[in-house]
C-alpha cells in the first residue's frame, strides 16, 4: 500500500490529541461513563473513528500494537506505522494496545501483557470496537470512580467477556485495561473495575 492511499490521520493533530486524551482520561477516572470523541479524524479501514483517535493520540513508536487478523488484512498496520510509528507485533503479550474488531479473534486476556508488581503498568490496554454502548445487556459495574453501582446498556461481544476480565479481580495491581468503543463513544473498563450482568 502507498502513502498516498492511507488514508488521513487527525485534521488538526494537536487539538484532536488534546481533546481525545481528556476523553480517554476522563473514561478512565468514571468507568462505565460513556465518553465522546469529538476529533474530525481519517480511519483506517476497519476502525471506528473513537478507535483511530485514539491509537493516533496514544501510540507511537514505544508502544507495539497487536492487531487481530481482520486488521491485519486491510492494511492497518501500514496506516499505524505512518501516522504514529508504532510498530505492530504478532506476539499479543509483547503489546501496549490491542485493537480489536473481532471479537471471535480476541485472545485469552492472560496471552496479553499483564504486567507486574513493581511495574503494573506494563500491561497491554484492549481496545475493543462493539456492537452497542446505548442498548442491549445491562451490566452493572462497581470501584473506584464510581458511586456504588454505574450501569451499562451495551452489546457487547464475545460473550464471555465479563468472565474474562474476572481475572484482574486475583492480579491486581497487574491486571487488563479495556476501552470498550462504537462509533465515536468510549467506555472504559480499568483493571480496578468489576461486572456483573444486570
Amino acid at each position: 500500500m502507498s502513502v498516498s492511499e492511507l488514508s488521513a490521520g487527525f485534521t488538526d493533530k494537536v487539538l484532536s490529541a488534546q481533546s481525545t486524551f481528556r476523553s480517554v482520561m476522563e473514561a478512565m477516572a468514571r468507568p462505565g461513563s460513556v465518553q465522546r470523541v469529538a476529533a474530525e479524524v481519517g480511519a483506517a479501514a476497519g476502525l471506528m473513528p473513537a478507535v483511530a483517535a485514539i491509537a493516533l493520540t496514544l501510540c507511537d513508536h514505544d508502544t507495539p500494537v497487536w492487531l487481530d487478523p481482520q486488521l491485519e488484512a486491510k492494511g492497518v498496520a501500514e496506516w499505524l506505522k505512518f501516522h504514529t510509528g508504532a510498530p505492530v507485533t504478532a506476539a499479543s503479550a509483547d503489546a501496549s494496545f490491542a485493537l480489536v474488531t473481532d471479537a471471535a479473534a480476541l485472545p485469552a486476556l492472560d496471552s496479553f501483557a499483564l504486567g507486574s508488581s513493581e511495574y503494573p503498568d506494563r500491561s497491554t490496554t484492549v481496545i475493543l470496537q462493539v456492537e452497542s454502548l446505548s442498548g442491549g445487556r445491562a451490566y452493572d459495574l462497581r470501584g473506584p470512580g464510581i458511586d456504588g453501582v454505574a450501569t451499562l446498556n451495551a452489546t457487547i461481544a464475545p460473550d464471555d467477556l465479563l468472565e474474562r476480565l474476572a481475572v484482574n479481580a486475583s492480579l491486581f495491581p497487574r491486571g487488563i485495561d479495556v476501552v470498550l468503543v462504537h462509533g465515536d463513544a468510549l467506555v472504559a473498563i480499568p483493571r480496578t473495575t468489576r461486572l456483573a450482568g444486570g
